[in-house]
């Protein structure tokens, strides 16, 4: 069983002028987490700003397989000590998918290096989300694209390092294109970001897009968990050394 948790700000839906309140009346982790229990091997469960350490204390942590990201409004008010916490994890071997706004997170700048940044327009224009790896267990199920009617428009230049795969690209109605979905392993973690999940439209409610969540669950699943955290002194050598004159 894969234990998963999916984190959200839970900021947008709880004002009830958004849209994002009729959308996902429960918050967008709530939405997730759903689909994700009705998943053959996954556990998931939710976390959210506000909580106590942000839902994501080292013991809980220590239990995630699988931790999913959605900020937009409130990068800043997560705790340093929370990020530095999800960070020695990953290394560690947890699996971490950043979704949409999330690019710009604490957590996930601090494992790519570089700032995140990207050019941005909400029209609410069509998307169409082509698949450069069917072979990928992340594309498992799917076919050459996946149309979304209404998105945010995310543009080239996107701010990241060279991603080790990159699974899809996008190309929007006003003829931006983008990188919506790549891969990284930072330590024994293994990062996906993807990008399709603004709260103005209902993205998630989608049944590609979740696939694509569920497979990347999976993909993401730690095969090593490892403490890569001390330098350790290794007074006892393998084989015996030889006197030095």
């Amino acid at each position: 069983m894969i234990n998963a948790v999916v984190w959200n700000e839970f900021r947008h839906e709880k004002q009830k002028d958004h849209v994002a309140a009729k959308i996902y009346p429960d918050g967008i982790h709530a939405t997730i987490a759903s689909y994700l229990n009705g998943v053959d091997g996954v556990n998931a469960e939710t976390a959210t700003l506000d909580e106590p350490e942000h839902g994501l204390s080292e013991a809980r942590l220590a239990k995630t397989d699988v931790l999913l990201w959605w900020g937009h409004m409130a990068h800043g008010e997560v705790s340093d000590e929370v990020v530095a916490r999800v960070r020695t994890r990953v290394l560690s071997g947890m699996g971490l998918i950043v979704l949409h706004s999330g690019h710009f997170s604490k957590i996930f700048r601090s494992l790519m290096g570089t700032n995140c940044s990207l050019g941005w327009r909400n029209d609410g224009e069509k998307e169409r989300l082509w698949n450069l790896a069917p072979d990928h267990p992340i594309t498992a199920g799917l076919g050459e694209y996946i149309e979304i009617p209404r998105a945010e428009m995310y543009s080239e230049r996107f701010d990241i390092p060279e991603p080790e795969r990159l699974i899809f690209v996008s190309w929007f109605e006003g003829g931006e294109v983008f990188r919506s979905g790549c891969t990284w392993t930072r330590g024994n973690g293994k990062v996906f970001y993807f990008r399709p999940g603004d709260e103005s439209w209902p993205v998630y409610h989608q049944k590609e897009v979740m696939s694509v969540i569920a497979n990347a669950v999976k993909w993401a699943a730690p095969s090593i968990t490892a403490d890569t955290s001390r330098c350790e002194n290794r007074k006892t050598p393998i084989e015996a050394i030889a006197p030095k004159t």
